[in-house]
């Protein structure tokens, strides 16, 4: 019998060392990278997360769902990339310490964050996708090839370009409440693999059927969850 993929091996393709698992690679507890997680890339895709996740100077925190494919070149800025505009500079002087730290230090303490970054389940990101800090993608999106994205995206949307935007919905609201009801990442690996094909291949009422027959039978992880 064929194996289901562990989440826990980084390469779970032993001859595409370009492919890793992202989840048992992040050291940084401010990082949070759901099971399945993968992230592409023929230079060096271990180095997601000192490479890919930039300017996490602060306390923010980078979330990322489940089954997430993420292209070459996906990267994530976080809150500690914006500089002060309060004035007539945006030189950010106290980062180089000394006097210009103790004349300004106050300064950039003060500044408003702009808060975690969250990714939901599901997610796909084309090649060389940006993402602005405090940016939340629901689940089921798709980031189109070279987009920035500066605001959130809601679930089951397609967007594109600089600055991102709704290119169209994949589903109508219905079956978007439908899929987040099922919240099919959330099931056991096992069941996921049982309905694997109808997860790639069927509608959001087949999927919405398959978890409300696993409620049903009491399987305590048919419902799932989402934010």
């Amino acid at each position: 019998m064929s194996l289901i993929p562990d989440p826990t091996v980084a390469h779970p393709l032993p001859e595409h060392e370009r492919v890793v698992f992202l989840e048992p690679l992040v050291t940084d507890p401010r990082i949070e990278i759901g099971e399945f997680t993968y992230y592409d890339d023929p230079d060096g895709a271990e180095e997601f997360e000192r490479r890919n996740v930039l300017y996490a100077y602060g306390p923010e925190r980078l979330v990322i769902g489940k089954y997430c494919a993420l292209a070459t070149g996906t990267r994530f800025l976080m809150a500690g990339a914006a500089h002060p505009q309060l004035g007539v500079s945006t030189f950010p002087f106290t980062m180089f310490g000394g006097a210009w730290a103790e004349r300004t230090l106050d300064i950039v303490t003060s500044m408003p964050s702009r808060g975690d970054t969250v990714v939901g389940n599901d997610v796909w990101f084309g090649r060389g996708v940006t993402v602005m800090p405090g940016v939340t993608i629901g689940d089921g999106a798709v980031v189109a090839t070279g987009a920035v994205v500066t605001s959130d995206v809601p679930p089951y949307t397609v967007v594109a370009g600089n600055p991102a935007r709704t290119v169209r919905r994949r589903y109508d609201d219905e079956d978007v409440e439908r899929l987040l009801r099922a919240a099919w990442w959330d099931w056991p690996v096992e069941a996921v693999t049982e309905h694997v094909r109808t997860i790639m291949t069927g509608t959001p009422a087949q999927i919405e059927a398959i978890g409300a027959e696993r409620r049903k039978t009491g399987d305590p992880d048919g419902r799932g969850s989402h934010a």
